[in-house]
C-alpha cells in the first residue's frame, strides 16, 4: 500500500487564550492518499478552517502531529511546508494584482532570493490559468472580477505552486451549481491524473456525498473519516444531516428535503 501524503496523528487544533487552550476539534488521526478527494464537512464554526489552517502550519497544534511525507511540519521552515502543500483559504487575496501576479505568486516558493521568475515558472503559471480558464482575463485586476473569477483564481495560484497537497477552504462558496460540480470533478481529475492529495472544506453536503472519495465530518468537536459508504452504514451522515427539515436517505446517499 502506498505511503500516505499526509497523516495526521492525535490531532488537537483550536487556539491558546489567558485560561488556556480552547479545543476546536480534537483527536484527530486521519491519512490522505495521492489520488484522493476528501471532502472535509461540517456546520459552521465546527472547526474546519482551523484544521485546515493547522494541517499547513497557519497554526501550531495543542497537542499531536501533523506529517507530510518528507516528515513532520513542527520541524519544517515554511518555505519547505510552501513545497508540499498549497492552500486557498476564504481570506488574504490581494486584489490589486493582476491575475497573472496573483497566479505567479504560486512559484514563490521555487523563485531565487529575488523572486525572479524564469521561462519555466512562466509556463507553470500559463498553464495553471489555462487549466482554471482564466487566461482570458490574465491582465485584467483582480478587483475588477466578480467572486466566482476571483476564487478560480486563486485556485489557479494553487495549481501554479505545483505541490503534492492542495487544501481548498469553500472553493464553492461562490460559484453557481453547475460550476461547483464542474469544479469537484476538476479536483477529482487532477487528483487522478498527477497522484496530488485534495482535501475541500465545503458546504455542499450532498455535492460532497456524491463526488467525493471520501468524507471527513467535523461534529461536536469530534472528526469522524471515511467512505460514504462506511459513514452512511455507521449512520454518521445521517445524525449529521437529519433534523425537521432534512433526511438523509442511506439507500439512495441523497439528502431529503421533508
Amino acid at each position: 500500500m502506498p505511503e500516505p501524503l499526509l497523516r495526521i496523528e492525535n490531532l488537537d487544533a483550536g487556539y491558546k487564550n489567558r485560561q488556556g487552550c480552547s479545543v476546536i476539534v480534537g483527536g484527530v488521526n486521519a491519512e490522505l492518499y495521492g489520488g484522493e478527494v476528501v471532502a472535509l464537512v461540517g456546520r459552521n464554526g465546527a472547526g474546519k478552517s482551523t484544521l485546515l489552517r493547522t494541517l499547513t502550519a497557519f497554526q501550531k497544534p495543542l497537542s499531536g502531529e501533523v506529517h507530510y511525507p518528507c516528515g513532520a511540519v513542527s520541524g519544517m521552515s515554511p518555505a519547505e511546508v510552501a513545497r508540499q502543500a498549497s492552500i486557498v483559504l476564504t481570506d488574504g487575496m490581494n486584489l490589486s494584482l493582476t491575475v497573472r501576479e496573483l497566479v505567479a505568486l504560486g512559484r514563490t516558493p521555487y523563485t531565487n532570493i529575488f523572486g525572479h521568475l524564469t521561462s519555466n515558472d512562466d509556463n507553470i503559471v500559463e498553464k495553471a490559468m489555462v487549466v482554471m480558464g482564466v487566461d482570458g482575463f490574465a491582465d485584467r485586476k483582480v478587483n475588477t472580477l466578480s467572486d466566482g473569477e476571483r476564487q478560480k483564481c486563486m485556485i489557479a495560484k494553487a495549481l501554479a505552486q505545483e505541490t503534492p497537497l492542495m487544501f481548498f477552504d469553500e472553493p464553492t462558496a461562490f460559484l453557481d451549481f453547475q460550476s461547483k460540480v464542474a469544479l469537484f470533478k476538476l479536483f477529482k481529475r487532477l487528483a487522478t491524473e498527477t497522484g496530488k492529495a485534495i482535501l475541500v472544506s465545503t458546504h455542499d453536503v450532498e455535492l460532497a456525498v456524491r463526488l467525493a472519495d471520501k468524507l471527513w465530518i467535523i461534529s461536536s468537536g469530534i472528526m469522524h473519516e471515511g467512505t460514504v459508504d462506511e459513514l452512511s452504514k455507521s449512520g454518521v451522515i445521517g445524525r449529521f444531516v437529519n433534523d425537521e427539515n432534512l433526511h438523509y436517505d442511506n439507500e439512495g446517499k441523497r439528502i431529503e428535503i421533508l
